[in-house]
């Protein structure tokens, strides 16, 4: 699988950070994005470390307009991961009589990072990829979205989360089945907990947690193999399948009865600003 020439979202911490820093080396062009600018900055310069050639973005991965234009100025692109994502969950209610919830903001910018974020990277770099050649393994190039184990079930604790990741996985596998016509692999990476500081701040049973090396390891293996979809681990995932398989009042019965610990990396606001 040639990997001379990566995009990576998200590329300030977490996975898009060690995937970057486990894919810099002399020869290598990283188009790092993430709209982090101190982190990314710091990301940027341990790959130029590494001997990369690193073009960093400091972008939101929301910003349609700004995104293609970041990304179709790309001069070739082998591999490209879609990283970038938020977690969040419901919070006590503002007021009495009312049921726990997620704030409208929430759940618009869930799906704003989480859903259009992907589109705005997958887009632009589809369009950069069909200029491609064939390579001599009969792809053009690889894209890479991070899904959820969250997107197989229907968690009442984090629902806006729970719908991003579910489309995104969707959404990759099943336009993946036209664009393989062209050479184009896209990939739904469907994983569980991961440690980065996504998860750090949660106050719950995390099983089956995987650590961030090994993650990126299974990820580029599976793109290596041409998967369509990438999962792991295995036996929660076939888990949540067999939970969504249940009637919903039964699911719920079982999950309303779980931790959820702390929302995850939104604050609990209605809107941008607002504690």
């Amino acid at each position: 699988m040639k990997q001379d020439s990566l995009l990576i979202t998200g590329a300030a911490s977490g996975l898009g950070r060690a995937f970057a820093l486990r894919s810099a080396r002399p020869g290598v062009t990283l188009y790092l994005i993430d709209c982090e600018d101190r982190r990314l900055a710091d990301t940027a310069a341990r790959a130029e470390g590494l001997g990369a050639r690193v073009v960093a973005h400091a972008l939101d991965v929301a910003d349609e307009a700004a995104m293609r234009q970041a990304i179709e100025a790309a001069e070739t692109l082998d591999v490209v991961l879609a990283c970038a994502g938020i977690t969040g969950g419901i919070h006590a209610a503002a007021k009495a009589g009312e049921a726990p919830g997620e704030s409208e903001y929430q759940v618009r910018r869930m799906v704003a990072v989480n859903l259009d974020g992907v589109l705005n990277t997958i887009f632009p770099a589809i369009d950069v990829i069909r200029r491609q050649p064939l390579a001599p393994d009969g792809f053009r190039g690889r894209i890479a979205a991070i899904s959820s184990i969250a997107g197989l079930v229907s968690f009442p604790g984090t629902p806006s989360y729970c719908a991003t990741k579910a489309a995104v996985d969707r959404f990759m596998v099943a336009t993946g089945g036209n664009l393989k016509q062209e050479g184009i692999l896209l990939s739904s990476v469907v994983c569980g907990f991961i440690n980065t500081p996504m998860v750090a701040s949660n106050e719950f049973p995390m099983p089956g947690l995987v650590q961030t090396a090994e993650a990126t390891a299974r990820i580029m293996a599976g793109l290596a193999k041409n998967r369509r979809r990438i999962s792991f681990p295995r036996w929660i995932a076939a888990g949540s399948r067999f939970m969504d398989l249940l009637p919903v009042s039964l699911a719920e019965r079982y999950y309303q009865n779980q931790p959820t610990g702390a929302a995850g990396s939104m604050p609990a606001v209605s809107e941008p600003g607002v504690a």
